[in-house]
């Protein structure tokens, strides 16, 4: 049996317990995976009970495993933020063992190993019960990545940003175009429409808040990385 930390503090590690946040009308709960260090997440509506996983990374029988043990109805759906293998080396076991439909950007979905079954774009929305987290396209890291965006009850915004958004400085890039395009889109997507309260969880390491990165946007800007 997995044990659940009940106090959440957004750092995780590989093989140790994952973390719950109780948010309004929401369960978020953060479990890290593989030799990556890979966040995988599930966000649960606390009205319903419907579920939605984000990054079936790797461990498949301990994602499974924490599935059966918080989800007592299964997932909903699973979300691939990007094309990058290692955020999808469960994807194939879990989707199976769960029976739980795939979703990934058009233009991210040819590598995964497991077709989508729904083909993400900017604007979508995905329903968990009563949660509605809407999809932001964000370009540079991979073509297709994703970042979801959950408000909860009480109006505050939770976004789940792969590998686009990071305490510290935007995904990595292999191109300075790349770099340009993608932080143009975290500062007009993400900067430009939530406020400082809004909590990141990224794909990777620990959560920040948009409120925390603000300042340093001129300067990644000037670093080029």
């Amino acid at each position: 049996m997995i044990t659940v930390e009940t106090t959440y503090t957004g750092h995780v590690e590989s093989g140790g317990a994952p973390q719950r946040r109780e948010v309004p009308g929401a369960r978020i709960t953060k479990m890290s995976v593989g030799p990556m260090d890979n966040n995988t997440y599930l966000v649960q509506c606390t009205a319903t009970g419907a579920t939605l996983l984000i990054d079936a990374a790797n461990d498949a029988n301990r994602i499974i495993e924490l599935v059966e043990q918080t989800a007592p109805d299964g997932i909903g759906l699973i979300v691939t933020t990007h094309q990058h293998p290692d955020h999808w080396q469960a994807l194939g076991a879990v989707a199976e063992a769960t029976g739980a439909p795939t979703a990934a950007h058009t233009l991210d979905a040819e590598p995964l190993p497991v077709t989508p079954q729904r083909l993400l774009a900017e604007g979508d929305s995905v329903t968990v019960g009563d949660l509605t987290l809407e999809i932001i396209h964000l370009v540079g890291h991979t073509p297709g990545s994703v970042t979801l965006a959950l408000t909860d009850g009480s109006g505050r915004t939770h976004l789940f940003t792969g590998d686009c958004l990071f305490p510290g400085g935007i995904g990595k890039t292999w191109r300075p175009e790349d770099f340009t395009t993608l932080l143009d889109d975290v500062t007009r997507k993400l900067f430009g429409r939530y406020g400082d309260d809004t909590a990141v969880y990224p794909g990777h390491g620990d959560d920040t808040t948009l409120g925390a990165e603000r300042p340093q946007l001129a300067e990644w800007k000037s670093r080029g990385w």
